[in-house]
């Protein structure tokens, strides 16, 4: 079933940055594992998990519905990353590569949503609608 989400770029962005939240939230506080680890774990994954459920709705416009829930836990994540590195929870390396994937992620998802819109814009209502032109 993730075969048809695995060519999405926004969602390959996203799950990548995914892997490196887990990697780098290892190392902050033991304090922090039901507050701020569990939180930007929570987030970091509602991103690609979004792009893969909107990807299987059959109306784009139930798509685009849960494209702005990925991009809405994306800005989530953003803010608990430089919480974390305001907190002096992360070096500056790792928030420096969490960054950099974030603005990729970013970038991709909002081109997937221009995308779609323009789309249903031009009176696309279905993901079968997408093969006539």
């Amino acid at each position: 079933m993730l075969e048809g989400v695995k060519g999405i770029k926004a969602w390959e962005h996203a799950h990548r940055r995914v892997l490196e939240v887990y990697r780098v939230t290892e190392h902050l506080p033991q304090h922090e594992v039901y507050g701020l680890t569990s939180q930007l774990r929570r987030a970091a994954v509602s991103v690609p998990a979004n792009i893969a459920e909107g990807c299987q709705r059959q109306y784009l416009k139930e798509y685009a519905q849960f494209l702005y829930i990925a991009k809405s836990s994306l800005a989530e994540v953003e803010y608990y990353l430089f919480l974390a590195n305001d907190l002096g929870y992360m070096g500056a390396e790792d928030f420096a590569d969490l960054s950099d994937l974030h603005n990729e992620a970013a970038k991709t998802l909002q081109g997937l949503i221009v995308w779609l819109e323009k789309e249903l814009a031009g009176g696309k209502a279905m993901k079968k609608d997408l093969h006539r032109t």
